[in-house]
């Protein structure tokens, strides 16, 4: 099976390694758009980065306290705000298409985890 689509409610998240060009998908109900597989690696290593540093932030900040935390390679760039256990996710690729999209709180622990757990690499 090559053709992986995971999704639940606000994300999607898919993979397909006999596509030729275009073999990630990333989205939410609303929109979605086709990564490279280089752009989509990117996404899946720099959004388990800003999570994990989201987690760490959860004994230094006030419970009240929001924080915005970004990660970029040559081809995108993530953003999450919002408090360690909720904040929301932006996606801008720099290159080509140049798309952007936003994740909601509520949708970004499913996405988090199917980002884990895709085994494309």
């Amino acid at each position: 099976m090559n053709r992986i689509v995971k999704s639940d409610s606000g994300w999607r998240l898919g993979w397909d390694a006999a596509a030729s060009e275009f073999k990630g998908l990333v989205g939410t109900d609303d929109w979605a758009f086709e990564l490279r597989e280089d752009e989509f690696q990117d996404f899946c290593r720099l959004f388990d980065r800003l999570a994990t540093t989201m987690s760490q932030m959860r004994s230094e900040l006030m419970d009240e306290e929001k924080i915005t935390c970004e990660a970029q390679s040559d081809r995108l760039w993530l953003e999450v705000e919002g408090y360690p256990d909720a904040y929301s996710l932006r996606l801008i690729l720099n290159t080509g298409r140049r798309c952007e999209g936003e994740w909601l709180p509520e949708a970004v622990p499913g996405l988090l985890q199917a980002a884990r757990t895709i085994a494309v690499f």
